[in-house]
């Protein structure tokens, strides 16, 4: 904080005293600690070692052996939320997240704009005098500000972070991811076949940021935010990873929520006579079609195969981020500074369910509403976790990973937000490998480090007096296993489902997330006694309907509080979409219909480029040739989805990647003589196919000539969820026709002068399917 300056000016500066103490930054306090911070994604309690899971965590079981395992820990039941809350501390629609920022509507608790008056933590810690960095997945930046172009606002480096080095989204591909350091996007540094995994190169940059710190300034304290994009869809790990586990799953995802819950109950997890909820616990009408679960006795011999390779693959993709954590936590060791780092090691929401009851050799096939074929996924079953496949399991591993409890991720049950946590600090908690039951929230995290590093929470930051904190400490839990828990309510919300904690009671509403129904004031709330019936097997609203009324009041009076409100469970079809366009979502195609793209920029997010999805379209490019040009006009998305224009072997070739369905659609034509050409491709949609997709013509341009066409089908949805984005004159990540190119391709032997894409003739937009990809990234 700025302090008085205590010096003497004169006219000359032989007469004057200097005060260096008045601009310099403060000092943290005495033997104050660093501070690491592990957040992975979409994982219940019961899929990790620590908990009686399967996955073998050799590093989290470390920190637990030599610290605290947490068994009621809770978050928000979706990453950004959840995250929004690790920033800050407050609850997550006092952060504008009552969602994620792609579903944004124009109100308070929904906007995706974290208010001024909710400082975070990281701008607390760096003025008191710690380093603070931020490495990994950032879901928290507005989808208004991903572009090169946009407010730079609301990414890490303004909210406190000195260094930032991650991805923008929900997720990437972690062979090819798209990445982002400091404030600009950047290329991967090298490639997977030279030995590239994202999990990797996070925990790369994650020690030469503390390398780096501690050489110059040793002394001082450092905050690190690690976020790997384990363990989210896709799920990629190197093949030793994933063939630790081969076999690990073949009992199925009933079984195995019979074998983990006796290991949760004998760790102390869970208490005895705690008992396993239906696989589908849900009335039918109260819930989405995908979140169903497909019992595991009405799955053929080759389903079954096909979904305990799922899983196998998401263990070793688990496995392999904790064995980069490990890194971290060795060079910590070696250099003496484990003894008073304060760890922290967690996962911000329960398993993810958005595989859909059959699980995905392609996620991306789900968010545009294109069914799996079972031939497909089972001819890549060997594939699984390579840069082939972009896969998701099923949701029956989301109930499994999430035992005993009801659902998974998004739902406001214990399945969407029990989570695992683990706490170690050798120097500031005496027990070890001991478990915690009090109950806590993930907006207890800021409380808890500031506690521990001896740092009151400001009322004023850079002028701006703040909100108070939402959390409670835990840090009384460290040393006082018996403690009783400090917290007394705690509210849920998510895409409609509601639920609120007061002393041991929790009412949850018959109303799953994204239902599209309303008429919230006649939902049916169910009434669990948590204290003794931790899984919430047991609806008690009948025979206590005075604890219903009072937890349904009490739950409206934290919403008024929090910015809860309007609800929002908008489906997307029908009335629904339009109700939702009104709240200021924006079709991407601007007034003109047409975006002009230059060469030499950076990757274009796709939420911010010119939108070719379900439309009739043209792309015009302004190039130079010669007899050597080859390369990459543009190119948008990936194998998995997406479409290039190029040059090679003396070829024009415009290929349109349907969801790495079959071969890429391809038309090709001979290049012209060398000069100044425009070269292009018209799309003209006719007709709708039976899952959306459109059909149409597309013809090949060279200057005003037509030199070829074909009839190809196009995605209606996202060619992906994250990355991937447009290119001109280069293809960043991976390539859209890996038969025909690998790597950037840039385009070389000539010049582009610019690249016009032009959507004003189409008359129809397929908003439905834009807005339920939008609502599928989380």
């Amino acid at each position: 904080m700025p302090r008085e300056f205590r010096g003497d000016i004169k006219l000359d500066v032989r007469d004057s005293k200097a005060d260096w103490d008045a601009f310099l930054p403060d000092k943290a306090p005495e033997g104050a600690p660093n501070v690491l911070v592990v957040l992975f994604d979409d994982t219940g309690q019961a899929a990790w070692s620590p908990y009686g899971g399967r996955i073998d965590m050799p590093t989290l079981q470390r920190l637990a052996d030599n610290g605290l395992t947490y068994s009621q820990w809770h978050t928000t039941a979706l990453c950004s939320p959840t995250r929004s809350t690790f920033l800050t501390g407050r609850n997550h629609h006092l952060n504008g997240y009552a969602s994620i920022s792609e579903s944004s509507t124009g109100f308070p608790g929904y906007s995706s704009h974290i208010p001024r008056n909710m400082a975070s933590i990281a701008t607390v810690l760096r003025d008191a005098g710690w380093s603070t960095y931020w490495v990994g997945k950032n879901h928290n930046v507005p989808i208004d500000a991903w572009s090169a172009g946009g407010s730079k606002k609301e990414w890490p480096l303004a909210l406190g972070y000195d260094r930032f080095y991650g991805f923008i989204g929900g997720e990437t591909n972690n062979w090819y991811p798209s990445l982002a350091e400091d404030n600009h996007y950047i290329d991967q540094p090298y490639m997977p076949e030279q030995g590239y995994h994202l999990s990797k190169d996070l925990a790369d940059h994650a020690l030469q940021f503390i390398r780096d710190s501690k050489q110059t300034e040793p002394d001082k304290p450092w905050y690190l935010w690690f976020c790997p994009g384990a363990n989210h869809a896709p799920h990629h790990a190197p093949q030793e990873y994933i063939d630790k586990y081969k076999g690990a799953f073949d009992d199925g995802y009933e079984a195995y929520r019979e074998w983990v819950l006796p290991r949760m109950i004998e760790r102390g997890i869970l208490p005895e006579g705690t008992e396993l909820t239906p696989l589908n616990p849900m009335a039918e009408g109260t819930f989405t079609e995908g979140d169903r679960v497909r019992p595991w006795d009405e799955l053929n011999d080759d389903e079954k195969r096909l979904f305990s390779r799922m899983a196998e693959v998401y263990a070793g993709f688990s496995e392999y981020t904790d064995a980069q954590v490990g890194r971290i936590i060795d060079y910590l060791e070696e250099t003496g500074q484990l003894e008073n780092t304060l760890v922290i090691y967690a996962a911000d929401n329960g398993a993810s369910g958005e595989g859909s009851p059959n699980g995905s050799v392609n996620e991306g096939k789900f968010f545009n509403g294109y069914p799996d074929d079972i031939d497909e996924n089972l001819a890549m079953i060997d594939e699984l976790g390579s840069p082939a496949t972009y896969n998701h399991y099923p949701t029956g591993w989301a109930a499994a990973f999430s035992t005993p409890y009801r659902m998974f991720k998004r739902y406001t049950y214990q399945g969407g937000v029990a989570d695992p946590l683990v706490v170690s600090w050798p120097k500031g908690i005496a027990a070890r490998g001991e478990v915690r039951g009090q109950y806590h929230h993930s907006t207890d995290i800021v409380p808890t480090i500031l506690e521990a590093c001896g740092v009151e929470f400001p009322d004023v930051v850079d002028g701006v007096e703040q909100h108070p904190l939402s959390g409670v400490s835990m840090a009384y839990s460290f040393d006082a296993a018996g403690a009783p828990t400090t917290k007394e309510t705690q509210y849920y919300e998510m895409f409609g489902n509601r639920g609120i904690w007061h002393d041991g009671w929790k009412a949850v509403t018959e109303h799953g997330p994204l239902l599209g129904r309303g008429d919230f004031e006649n939902d049916r709330w169910q009434l669990f006694h948590t204290d003794v019936d931790r899984s919430e097997a047991h609806d008690l609203a009948d025979a206590h309907p005075e604890k219903v009324e009072e937890l349904k009041a009490l739950w409206m009076e934290e919403a008024k509080a929090n910015n809860v409100l309007p609800l929002n469970d908008l489906n997307v079809v029908g009335k629904d979409l339009e109700t939702f366009l009104a709240m200021e979502f924006r079709v991407p195609v601007s007034p003109s219909g047409q975006y002009t793209y230059y060469p030499g920029t950076s990757e274009i997010p796709e939420r911010n480029a010119a939108n070719t999805h379900a439309v009739s379209f043209k792309v015009l490019s302004e190039v130079m040739t010669t007899a050597d040009t080859e390369g990459v006009i543009f190119a948008q998305g990936s194998r998995f989805g997406g479409h290039a224009l190029f040059v090679k072997d003396g070829q024009l070739h415009y290929v349109h990647n349907f969801l790495g369905i079959g071969e890429p659609q391809k038309l090709s034509a001979p290049m012209p003589t060398a000069g100044k050409h425009i070269l292009g491709i018209d799309f003209a949609k006719d007709c709708m196919g039976d899952h959306h997709e459109w059909y149409g013509t597309a013809t090949l341009y060279v200057d005003d000539e037509a030199v070829t066409k074909q009839e190809i089908r196009t995605m209606t949805g996202h060619y992906a969820l994250c990355g991937e984005g447009l290119c001109i004159g280069y293809d960043s990540g991976d390539s859209v026709s890996a038969a025909d190119y690998e790597g950037r391709f840039d385009y070389a032997g000539g010049e582009i002068t610019k690249v016009v894409f032009d959507v004003a003739d189409d008359a129809y937009i397929d908003v439905e399917a834009h807005f339920a990809a939008a609502m599928a990234r989380d």
